[in-house]
C-alpha cells in the first residue's frame, strides 16, 4: 500500500456516555482506540488528537486549540504532524473498522480528479471521520476556513467536505458503526460474541495482548484440538495446542512471521497425526494385532 499518515480523533466530551472515557471503553477486551489503531497499523505515522492514554502501539499525541473545539479544530491540530501525501482520518470509536475499508478509502481517494474519499453509511449519510484525504487540498481548505471564520473551533465538518471533490465508498453496514451511547457499546460487545465472529475476535485480542504478529490457520489448530480431545482425552486439547505453540516457537526462533506460521502448521500436522494414531490404537484394542 502507498504510504499514508493517519489522524485519529479521540477527544470530545462523550455526553451521551455520561462523560465516560469513550476511546478507553473496551469492546472484546480491547479499548476502542486500540481497535481503530489496529486498522491503520501500516500508517507511516499516526497522530491521535486527545488526552494521552496507554495504547497498544506508539503514536504521536496532540490536542486541538482550544480543547473541546470540535472535530475541525482537532483535524487542524492533527494534520500539522503529518507528512504523507494521503491522510487517513478516523474517529476513535469505530469497533468494526477493518484494513479492507482503509484500503478502499485510500484507493478511492487517489483516483484521478479526486481530493479524497469518505464512507457512506447504510442510510446514505456521509461519514467524514471515516475517510481518506489528499493532504494538499485538505490543508488548503482548513486554512481557508480558519481565515474566513477566524478559527476552526466549533465549525461543522460539512464546511470542509462541501469544498472537496470526494468519492463515496460503501464499505458495508459495520465499517462506519460508531459508539455514541451505552446502547451502541452494548450492541458492539454482543456483536463480536456472535457465532462465526467470536473466534476471530478472540484470537486477534490474544495476539494483541501478547504482542504476537502472526497469521495462523485457526482451522488447523481447531482440528488438532478436536482430534486430541476425541482420540485421547478432553484435557489433551488445550495441553496439546500449548505444546504445539512451544515447539513452533523453538523451530521458528529468529525467522520471519511467514516461517513461524509454517512452523505452527507443521507442528499441528505432526500432533494431529499422533492423535489419530492414538485413537486407532484405542479403537482397535490391545490384542487386535494392529501395528
Amino acid at each position: 500500500m502507498t504510504a499514508y499518515d493517519a489522524i485519529v480523533l479521540a477527544g470530545g466530551a462523550a455526553k451521551r456516555l455520561g462523560g465516560a472515557d469513550k476511546p478507553g471503553l473496551r469492546v472484546g477486551g480491547r479499548a476502542l482506540l486500540d481497535r481503530v489503531l489496529a486498522a491503520c497499523a501500516d500508517a507511516g505515522s499516526t497522530v491521535v488528537v486527545g488526552g494521552r492514554r496507554p495504547t497498544a502501539r506508539p503514536v504521536t499525541w496532540t490536542r486541538e486549540v482550544p480543547e473541546g473545539g470540535g472535530p475541525l479544530a482537532a483535524l487542524g491540530a492533527g494534520v500539522r504532524h503529518t507528512r504523507a501525501e494521503s491522510v487517513l482520518v478516523l474517529s476513535a470509536d469505530l469497533p468494526f473498522l477493518g484494513e479492507a475499508t482503509v484500503r478502499s478509502l485510500l484507493d478511492a481517494s487517489r483516483a484521478e480528479g479526486r481530493e479524497g474519499a469518505l464512507c457512506v453509511d447504510p442510510d446514505g449519510r456521509d461519514q467524514p471521520l471515516v475517510a481518506a484525504y489528499r493532504a494538499e487540498p485538505l490543508r488548503r481548505e482548513l486554512a481557508l476556513l480558519a481565515t474566513e471564520h477566524g478559527s476552526l473551533a466549533g465549525l461543522p465538518l460539512r464546511l470542509l467536505t462541501a469544498e472537496l471533490n470526494l468519492d463515496r465508498v460503501e464499505a458495508g453496514p459495520l465499517a462506519s458503526f460508531d459508539c455514541d451511547t451505552w446502547e451502541d457499546i452494548g450492541a458492539a460487545r454482543a456483536r463480536i460474541r456472535e457465532h462465526g465472529t467470536v473466534l476471530d475476535e478472540w484470537i486477534t485480542a490474544v495476539k494483541t495482548e501478547l504482542g504476537i504478529e502472526l497469521d495462523v490457520d485457526t482451522g488447523v489448530l481447531l482440528d488438532l484440538a478436536r482430534d486430541a480431545a476425541h482420540g485421547v482425552a478432553r484435557p489433551a486439547a488445550p495441553l496439546t495446542t500449548f505444546l504445539v505453540g512451544y515447539a513452533a516457537a523453538k523451530a521458528s526462533s529468529g525467522l520471519s512471521p511467514e516461517a513461524a506460521a509454517e512452523a505452527v502448521a507443521e507442528a499441528s500436522r505432526k500432533a494431529t497425526a499422533l492423535a489419530l494414531r492414538w485413537e486407532e490404537e484405542t479403537g482397535a484394542g490391545s490384542g487386535s494385532g494392529t501395528p
